[in-house]
């Protein structure tokens, strides 16, 4: 590693940096929208995300609609995309910190938008099988794998690091409306035009998208030095990655709380909702509070700026867990959609900071591959908790399973046992790069 990318210790910020910290307004965010790389971006995920919402409702009613199709079947292609984000995230991750950015996130765009106009396609001609489709679906999980970690690492890129905190946090806020958007577009298109057209729409998006980003011009490159193999790669960012306690931490507990969170959203709170709520309208009412939720969350994040970023953050996590333990026994669904905006608040909070604290404290030629090493362990079980649970519930019945989910939901809370965890500081602008760019 070279040594002027070599990370400065974490630091306290300067009385001047926390004073202009304390002093940004709303504007001093806003204005970074006229700066054309992240407009750039924000509108490539806006687009983006808005159609990746809409494929999980038009696959859903898709594939049931296929002869002899079961929730079963759903699971079977859901869990086909799954399993490479978890098989190829690490090699997305060595690619971004390899290549230029901005060129592997659109290969992964065109990639997903392959995948979704197959689906389409198959469903518009009558072809769709359960096979074909978790084919392609496993297509998009390694066009998933492949971008995640690039959108991490170029953010720094093109961006000022005393910018950072504010861009992710427009980059989340464009993403969430933007999912509340495409659910609602989903749910229209497949009953106006249906599921077939719906996933056309969502590849359009994918294309449109690359063609945003094929647009951003890197204003911070990465300089890194030569390494002689992809193996040296893995190795490096796993000690960038292993050698933070805190980032270890963090990442653990969350590799826990993100199987009992996944279970209730995917699996346990639908059953729930069915049996004791009065079927997919209250559902529909919760899960629209918790997008209601993340959107406030990301206004929350803009005007925070701890100098504690992760003491913050890991106090607020563990109210996700709050609302999937009010699940079972259900309590009165206006308690159960206040806690899941309260739900969607927390988790966007954590996020952005989450993010700006690895931006500010992995060197920027690593961060890539540490950003892939979050993704794999945060999220590695997540697959088989979801095929696990179904037979679960059969075991121990369905409240017992979701007071499990529930109480996995709250680990993430115990990362602030580590002292590393409370005590990492903010990086102002004053306190020198951590992030790699030169």
């Amino acid at each position: 590693m070279r040594e002027d990318l070599q990370p400065e210790e974490p630091r306290a910020e300067e009385p001047a940096s926390q004073a202009a910290s304390a002093a940004r307004h709303w504007r001093d965010d806003l204005v970074l929208l006229r700066q054309r790389d992240l407009a750039l971006l924000t509108a490539s995920r806006f687009v983006s995300v808005t159609g990746t919402s809409i494929a999980p409702v038009a696959m859903a009613f898709g594939v049931l609609a296929l002869p002899g199709a079961t929730a079963t079947s759903i699971g079977v292609v859901l869990f086909a995309g799954a399993v490479p984000q978890v098989l190829f995230m690490l090699l997305g991750g060595v690619a971004a910190d390899r290549v230029r950015r901005s060129r592997l996130m659109v290969v992964s765009e065109v990639l997903a938008a392959m995948a979704q106009l197959a689906a389409g396609a198959l469903f518009l001609t009558g072809s769709a099988t359960v096979p074909l489709l978790a084919m392609l679906s496993a297509v998009s999980g390694v066009a998933v794998a492949l971008f995640f970690p690039a959108l991490t690492g170029i953010v720094p890129e093109v961006v000022r690091k005393e910018d950072l905190q504010s861009a992710n946090a427009l980059l989340r806020l464009a993403s969430n409306v933007a999912r509340i958007l495409g659910s609602a577009l989903g749910g229209l298109l497949v009953a106006t035009v249906g599921a077939g057209w719906a996933l056309v729409v969502d590849g359009a998006s994918f294309v449109v998208s690359a063609a945003l980003i094929l647009l951003v011009r890197v204003s911070f490159p990465t300089v890194r030095a030569a390494v002689p193999s992809m193996l040296d790669d893995l190795r490096h960012g796993w000690h960038e990655f292993s050698s933070r306690r805190w980032v270890v931490s963090i990442v653990a507990v969350f590799a826990v709380g993100n199987i009992g969170f996944s279970s209730a959203i995917g699996v346990l709170g639908p059953v729930q909702a069915d049996q004791s709520l009065g079927g997919a309208a209250p559902w529909a009412a919760i899960v629209a509070a918790y997008s209601l939720g993340t959107v406030l969350g990301v206004v929350v994040a803009l005007r925070l700026r701890p100098a504690r970023p992760m003491l913050v953050a890991m106090a607020v996590a563990p109210v996700l867990g709050l609302s999937v333990l009010a699940l079972g026994p259900p309590a009165p669904l206006w308690a159960l959609v206040g806690l899941a905006f309260l739900g969607g608040v927390s988790i966007d909070v954590f996020s952005v900071l989450w993010e700006t604290a690895l931006q500010q404290h992995i060197p920027g030629e690593s961060l890539s591959r540490v950003s892939a090493y979050d993704w794999l362990g945060s999220s590695a079980l997540t697959p088989f908790a979801l095929a696990a649970v179904g037979p679960y519930v059969d075991a121990v019945g369905l409240e017992a399973a979701i007071l499990t989910a529930g109480v996995l939901a709250l680990v993430p809370g115990l990362a602030l046992l580590d002292p590393q965890v409370r005590g990492l500081r903010a990086i102002g602008p004053a306190a020198g790069s951590a992030t790699g760019r030169v």
